[in-house]
């Protein structure tokens, strides 16, 4: 066994007339189609078995823009597998500005969703490679967004997964499903990226042989383990520092897998020559609010102008950790507060580096 097969996430595509343009979010929407164009560019130069997207397609769901993308994505050379983002099916019910999740399916018959009754599927994409398309989407009876699998869902995986015991899965999803963050799952400005249910996914997976789950949403270049199961989360391509993925995975002579991971970067598109600098500094100009929260909130709920006082040297810390592979330090800090971000880094639990979040050989 031996394929090769790339990721791009959160592309929050948007051709000009449907783009909304909020100076406040950290993503560049504005630069998304010619991002994914340089990428395909690079991509269609390699023997590519397949592309994996977890989601965040599109802006905010615009069924002109999910069309857009349908037809892009037809012109490829490889097949390419997507599951929706949150972003991608943002109400219930269709409206004349968003798709609902009863349409996403007809617009990628051809990504997975052979079946258009459910926003969710399994396809043997190669021989002995079994991929499970998840939809961590739903929405409560006030039409308010949540994440987490139904149970219908739940179901129909646990029905599904004995029946490919002898096959190698991998799993894509938009929610992260392991924490990728410290203390993600409970904090109030982390556990919106997380899966409601993660611990129930995990529990069905156990002694399955799913070993490889692929999500996106958090927009950041991480890699988590947990119980056997490592998940790679790639960041948004449409915010710094614009990454996407190209991975190899080969059964060796002995019968352990290699994951080959490399990690790429759009570093220019027109308009935007030094894209990676622009972007590093608007998404530290932009991460003032977001900052202050952080601190104000638990674990510290420190008062608001000792924060402001702090806020100043974390200007670059969601730059330093959408990156990966960053050690994080801030010696001019309270020691309890200083400790806490430095988990924040590619540290061990017990303090010593582990610099995998972008190139790196997993072996499973």
């Amino acid at each position: 066994m031996k394929f090769r097969f790339a990721i791009i996430s959160d592309p929050h595509l948007a051709v000009p007339y449907t783009i909304n343009l909020d100076h406040t979010r950290f993503s560049l929407v504005e630069i998304g189609i010619s991002a994914i164009d340089t990428v395909f560019s690079h991509l269609e130069q390699l023997e590519l078995d397949f592309l994996l997207i977890p989601g965040d397609l599109t802006q905010n769901g615009e069924p002109d823009n999910h069309s857009w993308l349908q037809q892009r994505l037809a012109a490829l050379p490889f097949p390419v597998y997507v599951v929706p983002g949150n972003h991608d099916i943002p109400t219930l019910y269709s409206t004349k500005d968003s798709i609902g999740p009863q349409d996403f399916p007809s617009y990628y018959r051809s990504h997975g969703y052979s079946d258009s009754h459910q926003c969710y599927y399994t396809h043997e994409i190669l021989p002995g490679v079994q991929l499970i398309g998840l939809n961590s989407n739903q929405f409560n009876e006030d039409g308010e967004q949540l994440g987490c699998l139904d149970e219908k869902q739940l179901t129909w995986l646990e029905q599904l997964l004995p029946q490919l015991k002898d096959q190698f899965i991998m799993m894509i999803v938009h929610h992260n499903v392991i924490e990728h963050l410290p203390g993600q799952a409970n904090h109030p400005l982390g556990k919106r990226y997380m899966l409601d249910n993660a611990s129930l996914l995990l529990d069905l997976l156990k002694n399955t042989g799913c070993r490889l789950i692929f999500t996106g949403h958090l927009h950041v270049q991480d890699i988590a383990y947990h119980n056997d199961i490592y998940e790679i989360t790639t960041g948004s391509l449409v915010s710094y520092p614009h990454p996407y993925r190209i991975i190899e995975i080969e059964r060796t002579s002995k019968g352990s897998i290699n994951v080959n991971i490399e990690s790429h970067r759009v570093d220019r598109v027109p308009g935007w020559k030094n894209l990676a600098t622009m972007s590093r500094q608007l998404l530290g100009d932009r991460s003032f609010p977001f900052m202050v929260k952080l601190l104000i909130t638990s674990p510290f709920e420190i008062s608001m102008k000792e924060a402001e006082k702090l806020v100043p040297h974390l200007k670059y810390f969601w730059a330093d950790i959408s990156e990966g592979d960053n050690i994080l330090d801030f010696p001019e800090f309270p020691t309890e507060i200083r400790h806490y971000f430095q988990k924040f880094g590619s540290v061990k639990p017990d303090g010593t580096l582990a610099l995998i979040d972008n190139c790196v050989c997993l072996k499973l």
